[in-house]
Order: C-alpha cells, then structure tokens, then sequence
C-alpha cells in the first residue's frame, strides 16, 4: 500500500518554511505522495452545517487556506519524484476548462506526477461566493468530468453540454500522464460510487469519518457497480485520508468498538491500517493540519515513518 502526507496548506502551520519542508523531507524518506486540501472561506454564519464536528463547526484551520494547485506547482519545483495530489478540488468552483488547465501545467512543470482529487463540495457558502448554483450537482459533475477528459486526451476538443459548452479548439499542452491525469473522487453517495465507474475514472478518494465498516461497504459498492456494467472491477482503485491521532493512554484493546478509527496507541492505530489494507485500499494519506502535532514538520515525518510501517 503506498503512503502519502498532506501538506500544511491550512490553518497557522500554512508557510513556505512548513511546506517545503515537508515535501522535502517527505521525499528524502521515500513517501510516495503529497496532498493538499481546499477551502476557500469560513463563513460567520454558516448555511451548512460542518460534518466532521458534533456542533456543526468548521474547525479554526479553515480560515487560513492556501490555493490547493499553487502550493503542488511550489512543491513540484522543489521535488522530483513525488506525487502530487489534491483532496479534494470541489470542481464547481472552476470552469472544466479553467481546472484542466491548472491541473496539465502541474502535470507538465513535475513532468507526470499529478493525481486529480475531484469533489462536488457540501458548503452553499462556498458555492454562493463562486457564483455556481447548489442545484443539479450530478448533471454538472457529469459534464464537468467528460470535459476536462476531452481537454486532457482529444486533439480538437469541442463540447456541447446542458451546463459547459466548449468551442471546437485545440488546447495545450497536454497532460504527460497518458491517457490522462488520474482522477478520482471523493464522497459518500451511489452517485459518486455510479459516476466513477460509468467515465472509467481511476477510482474513489475516501477519509476516515467513522466505522471501518463505512469504508469496506463503500468499496464492495464500488465493486459491485463496476461488475454490473460489465467492466472490471480492479480497474477502480481506492486511496484513503486518514487523520491519525495519537494518544497516551492505549490501555484499550485495539477492538474496543468506542475507539474512533486512527487514534489511540501506535499499535492501535498499526491495526487500523493493517486492516484498511486488508480492505483493498491502495494508497493510504496521514493527515494532520487539525492536530497540534500538524504544527511541527520533524513530528509529522518521524509520526508517518513508524506509522508507514503498518502500511507496506
């Protein structure tokens, strides 16, 4: 299973000195990607309430959010092997054309290491600030994927859609990934499940929010979607973020079922990822810019080391 770090693109720890740290270092010690994640405002008064809180809030570290592409085109300057991913781009928030783009001049400037994290996005707030309607996500998110494929693989590339319409132009360059940038996709519903399989995507971007069992189910889903259209099922791959959170006290069992997935003691966790790979999972992100430990790059690198263990 391959093991990836997020960047401190959020909150405080956001700086050149972090980041490049980071991917340095994470590259030194032979990791195999680096993610970052977008946000791009913390409202006052939210209109949607934040899953991943018992209140409904968005954590703090959202309201210092660098750009999730112009920090990978930095890194990409400063690596030269590491992969390069997003997780997610919530599209509706770019034009197909627009997000193609930026993603084939990552691709091109790191010559080839790019992966596409693509989502649909949960917060009106965000939406109402981009200026792109809530309604009608799955036509939208359905036009905007065979799109930005026509821009990455076609030589003329014209599109006539409900929601985007593309000229008949010749756009470059292209990618330097063949056929393309991969592209997966994050979230829960039978329709990102169904969305992945019917465009031959490369597979699903999940996180860990809640039971291991969530994360099983989800890609049986995507299995037994993938079996009913005829098309193999190992074609769709998985990679899972994880926000590993350790603590001192690891007295409990590693199946005490009160423990929330990833935290507890080193071999608790150690089980957590045992199993995720057990799962199938093929490629596993430690991520920490919600945590204390998020703040300083040598705990992050040392923390993922002896975690990756679990992993390879």
């Amino acid at each position: 299973m391959k093991v990836g770090i997020t960047l401190p693109n959020l909150g405080p720890q956001a700086t050149k000195e972090n980041i490049l740290q980071t991917a340095t270092q994470a590259e030194q010690e032979g990791f195999d990607s680096l993610w970052t994640i977008t946000r791009i405002l913390w409202p006052l008064r939210p209109q949607t309430p934040y899953g991943g809180t018992p209140d409904g809030s968005l954590p703090v570290e959202y309201q210092n959010a660098l750009d999730p592409l112009d920090v990978l085109l930095y890194v990409a300057l400063n690596t030269s092997k590491i992969s390069l991913g997003t997780s997610v781009i919530d599209m509706f928030f770019y034009t197909p054309l627009m997000l193609a783009k930026r993603y084939a001049t990552l691709d091109v400037l790191s010559h080839g290491r790019g992966i596409s994290g693509l989502g649909i996005g949960w917060s009106k707030d965000e939406y109402q600030a981009s200026n792109a309607p809530f309604q009608n996500r799955a036509g939208g998110a359905d036009e905007f994927i065979q799109a930005m494929k026509k821009i990455w693989t076609d030589d003329v590339v014209e599109f006539k859609g409900k929601y985007y319409n593309i000229p008949a132009s010749i756009i470059g360059p292209k990618p330097i990934q063949k056929p393309h940038i991969p592209i997966y996709l994050g979230g829960f519903s039978s329709n990102t499940f169904s969305r992945i399989v019917k465009y031959d995507l490369n597979g699903w971007l999940g996180v860990v929010g809640g039971p291991l069992e969530n994360i099983e189910n989800c890609i049986n889903a995507i299995k037994e979607n993938a079996t009913k259209s005829n098309k193999n099922p190992d074609n769709f791959r998985t990679i899972m973020l994880t926000y590993p959170n350790v603590k001192e006290d690891n007295s409990s069992s590693s199946n005490d079922k009160n423990r929330f997935p990833l935290s507890g003691g080193i071999d608790q966790i150690g089980s957590d990822i045992q199993r995720i790979k057990d799962m199938g999972v093929d490629h596993i992100v430690f991520g920490y810019n919600f945590v204390p430990i998020g703040r300083d790059v040598t705990k992050v690198i040392d923390l993922s080391k002896e975690l990756s263990k679990f992993a390879r």
